[in-house]
């Protein structure tokens, strides 16, 4: 399963979103890292800058987001606005995420996403950096949150 979301999207914003950014720590960073080295291997390969990881900010959002989604027992862009609004509150101009379940390597869920032209133009849209909350549950299924933004 995967879904996306970005800026476009109407919603009203809440100013006072805060997140714990030690959060960031909890990420799979094996399989984050793998994530963004096939994703920048698509962007380049199409001409398209890398996207720089955010190992705080977006990241300990990512994660939360993640966390929920386990509770919930289902992918999601829940509160999405409040992710967008922290991360414009630090500087990013645009916002957008991917998310997905069930994918059990870094190449199944960059694929999924490929294959989805949805998920393929965040992908390849005007991002510089990208945070990762990249979980497993209880049962070992991972989860992924991936924030994408431009400063």
């Amino acid at each position: 399963m995967a879904s996306c979301s970005k800026d476009e999207e109407a919603v009203v914003e809440e100013a006072n979103y805060t997140v714990d950014l030690s959060l960031a720590n909890e990420t799979d960073w094996t399989v984050a890292n793998e994530i963004l080295l096939l994703v920048n291997k698509h962007r380049t390969a199409i001409g398209l800058a890398e996207v720089a990881m955010d190992r705080t900010m977006a990241s300990a959002l990512a994660v939360d987001h993640t966390f929920y989604m386990i509770d919930q027992d289902r992918i999601s862009h829940d509160h999405f606005q409040d992710r967008r609004a922290a991360l414009k509150n630090n500087g990013a101009k645009i916002v957008a995420e991917n998310v997905a379940a069930g994918y059990q390597t870094a190449e199944g869920v960059v694929n999924a996403w490929l294959n989805s032209p949805a998920h393929r133009s965040i992908i390849e849209g005007p991002y510089s950096h990208a945070g990762f909350g990249v979980l497993q549950d209880q049962r070992g299924r991972y989860y992924f949150t991936q924030l994408f933004y431009q400063k």
